[in-house]
């Protein structure tokens, strides 16, 4: 039950004893509103009511099992072994209420490592579910099990969930669908939801012997050859039309589609022949009803959307291709297709849309920007943790008598606030947190820098060659425990200029602005929307610009950030935050579970 106490509210929450999931969601509900709510008033009480106060009898705990296991495919007219869950390209999609529990227990019948990554999911006191390898969980070797097993409270929407350790999410990867909790409604109307449409990458090759390759050598990796639509690339391609994926609609019907960019390193634009799109929410989050004919999606993105099939019966075109931002990089230049049909039949070839050029950094721009909460939340104006993190790429030297693959005999890196971030390989940065300093010691060190170590022009056209070369480590940043956390996002232009996804683990944040140029604190404040920003967990920091992003640290734990190209992970570019336990259980971090794997 909820009682007014002048104006913030006093929170209570009541777990229903019957089940031990429904006894976690409750425990999370009041770890959310003790610190996001009551003490912050970040959320209204109708969102109160809606985060997880009520635990109805329709909350339940759902079981899953991921055999990872390697399964023949054919594409692009070859034919090869991929790692896959239970077989499936793309793996199978997880779909549940809010407020439910899942138990997934995953089997790795395949000769990699493995990890599970719940991609946006907020892990409420459960980081040793989070997934990233070295990070929160050592890898499950082969032969090795692990389970999963988290509450998903106060998020409806997409995600999904994919490998996260190297660069297995190129096969291994599935659709995260959250539906409101019975009989709470869709904030729109529809009259059905296709199929999750999941945007992906394939190489012809085995995509960890592509960034093994890259690894040894310094060089970039190969680009994919192909873009895919549910494992299809499509018309365009060779040898694929007969596997093209088709989507059958309805004349006049409104149907919900739900858009996953699940692409290693491409960030795309999007468009459906002869429809307008209505984006209705983004990473499991509501958004204000915005009307367009193209969305843009940085990898590990998603988007809903209502489309209205009042087009003349036939056959459409769903398209996609790469927004492609650094220039002179090297990108994966071909167009997948899918197919919305009417059910007209017939030969004609379907409907092409327009789709904008690959370096068409205004659109990108006029859709990020559109984008609004829809609900205004109320945040709060102090902030405790004022960070400015510069993000972007650069190069290592070479070592002495070693040839490498990089310009100019140099090795690709990448940094925030210069500082490239290192895996642990003996034990993942959270156990070692959880076991205590004398286990953290030369594991990772607490001095990542709140601000960029030297400040320059950041996307000056020749930045000095002196701050090219970043230095390489575990670092972690320490917040306390409801701190209010502001980041600037600065991209740099060291190496090249480029759109950046950053997408942070256990969290989402709201996006209060984003620019072009070096962030100015004097001007660019005042561009800062407090009222309906857009609350998500990647953000796309643009080309040669910033964004600024703003959170509540109340969830303990071990929480990485990082840029969502695979290549600029791989690489360096990103973080680890430290958020320390509050005040009693529920504002802890739980023990270990005891299947946890060992390194």
């Amino acid at each position: 039950y909820i009682r007014g106490a002048g104006p913030l509210h006093e929170l209570h929450c009541i777990a229903h004893k019957s089940s031990a999931s429904e006894q976690e969601g409750a425990e999370q509900c009041l770890v959310r509103m003790s610190s996001s709510v009551c003490s912050l008033s970040l959320l209204g009480l109708a969102a109160a009511l809606l985060l997880c106060c009520s635990r109805p009898a329709t909350a339940k705990e759902q079981r899953h099992e991921f055999v990872i296991q390697e399964a023949a495919v054919t594409r692009l007219c070859n034919s090869r072994s991929i790692v896959t869950a239970n077989g499936q390209f793309p793996g199978p999609a997880v779909e549940l209420n809010e407020g439910d529990s899942l138990v997934v227990s995953v089997v790795n019948n395949a000769t990699y490592n493995v990890t599970i990554h719940w991609h946006g999911v907020r892990q409420m006191r459960t980081g040793w579910s989070d997934g990233p390898e070295f990070v929160t969980q050592c890898p499950i070797r082969p032969g090795g099990s692990y389970t999963y097993r988290f509450t998903v409270a106060g998020q409806e929407g997409t995600l999904w969930w994919h490998a996260h350790s190297s660069w297995l999410r190129a096969t291994v990867y599935g659709a995260l669908i959250i539906r409101p909790r019975d009989p709470v409604p869709y904030p729109f109307d529809f009259h059905g939801e296709l199929a999750p449409i999941m945007l992906g990458e394939w190489w012809d090759m085995n995509p960890i012997d592509v960034i093994r390759t890259a690894t040894r050598t310094g060089a970039a990796p190969n680009v994919s050859d192909a873009i895919t639509v549910n494992g299809q690339p499509g018309d365009l391609y060779s040898c694929s039309s007969q596997d093209t994926t088709v989507f059958p609609v309805k004349s006049g019907e409104t149907n919900l589609l739900r858009f996953i960019n699940a692409a290693l390193n491409t960030e795309l634009f999007v468009s459906l022949a002869g429809h307008t799109m209505t984006v209705v929410g983004a990473d499991a989050s509501y958004l204000k009803p915005y009307n367009t004919t193209v969305i843009v999606l940085g990898p590990g993105q998603t988007t809903d959307v209502l489309v209205t099939f009042d087009q003349p019966p036939g056959r459409y075109y769903l398209a996609a291709r790469a927004y492609a931002s650094a220039q002179g990089v090297p990108f994966d230049n071909t167009t997948t297709t899918a197919i919305f049909d009417y059910g007209a039949g017939g030969t004609a070839s379907p409907a092409m849309p327009t789709l904008p050029a690959y370096n068409d950094t205004a659109t990108v721009t006029t859709f990020t920007t559109s984008l609004r909460n829809l609900h205004s939340v109320g945040l709060p104006s102090a902030v405790d943790e004022d960070l400015f993190f510069t993000v972007g790429v650069g190069l290592f030297n070479c070592s002495s008598g070693q040839n490498c693959g990089g310009p100019n005999n140099t090795r690709f890196a990448a940094s925030i606030n210069n500082a490239s971030f290192v895996l642990p390989s003996t034990v993942s940065i959270l156990q070692a947190h959880y076991q205590g300093d004398a286990a953290a010691t030369g594991v990772f060190t607490t001095d990542f820098p709140a601000n960029p170590p030297v400040q320059f022009d950041y996307t000056a056209q020749n930045v000095s060659r002196a701050l090219w070369q970043p230095v390489p480590g575990t670092k972690v940043y320490k917040l306390k425990y409801g701190s209010v956390v502001q980041i600037v996002l600065q991209g740099t232009n060291i190496f090249a200029g480029e759109n950046h996804p950053i997408h942070t683990h256990g969290y989402d944040f709201f996006i209060l602005a984003e620019g072009f140029g070096n962030f100015d604190a004097a001007t660019d404040t005042a561009k800062f929307n407090l009222d309906d920003p857009p609350m998500r967990n990647t953000v796309g920091v643009p080309l040669n610009g910033w964004a600024v992003i703003r959170f509540v640290a109340d969830n303990p734990g071990v929480w990485l950030m990082h840029c969502h190209l695979d290549v600029h992970i791989t690489w360096g570019l990103a973080m680890a935050f430290l958020v320390e336990d509050g005040v009693g259980e529920l504002q802890s971090l739980g023990a270990p579970p005891p299947d946890l794997p060992i390194c």
